[in-house]
């Protein structure tokens, strides 16, 4: 039997007292766990594109949290803990990939609107014209009918 199988049945006697509501199983329990949550969390990462930023050790701890909030949950086996737990650092790639993502296409940017905007640039007292110019090619990259209200309302005052 190997190291893994003999654990089997502590594990899986370590979340029914944890279940019961005994805290201390679950502070017993991480070390048991430890070894095949790293497992289970290199695999995930090693599907990840190699610029991926989320460590091992980072993905084991968020998952760890999110497992022991987990009060309700009646916990059959040391499978169906190791269930859980994979989808738990599933879900936490998911939301770390869509946090990029957002970011990458202006999510963290202030929104100000049109008007916020044009009193804004209306109170500048000198406008760097190249800079806003390639403000306005991005903007109409992304939507043109944007850009083109954009350069109306500023320079026109539409």
């Amino acid at each position: 039997m190997n190291q893994p199988e003999r654990k089997a049945p502590e594990i899986t006697q370590m979340l029914r007292k944890w279940s019961d509501g005994d805290t201390r199983a679950m502070d017993n329990l991480l070390p048991l766990v430890y070894e095949e949550l790293h497992r289970q969390a290199a695999r995930y990462l090693r599907r990840e594109r190699r610029d991926h930023t989320l460590q091992t050790t980072a993905l084991i701890h968020e998952a760890y949290l999110k497992l022991i909030d987990q009060r309700d949950v009646e916990w059959e086996s040391r499978t169906h803990f190791y269930a859980i737990a994979a989808q738990a650092m599933r879900r936490i790639l998911v939301d770390y990939a869509r946090t990029k993502q957002r970011g990458k296409r202006g999510g963290d940017d202030i929104k100000l609107s049109l008007s916020e905007a044009t009193a804004v640039a209306a109170k500048e007292k000198s406008v760097d014209l190249i800079a806003l110019d390639e403000a306005l090619d991005k903007l109409a990259e992304r939507d043109a009918q944007q850009a083109r209200v954009v350069e109306l309302r500023y320079f026109s005052g539409l």
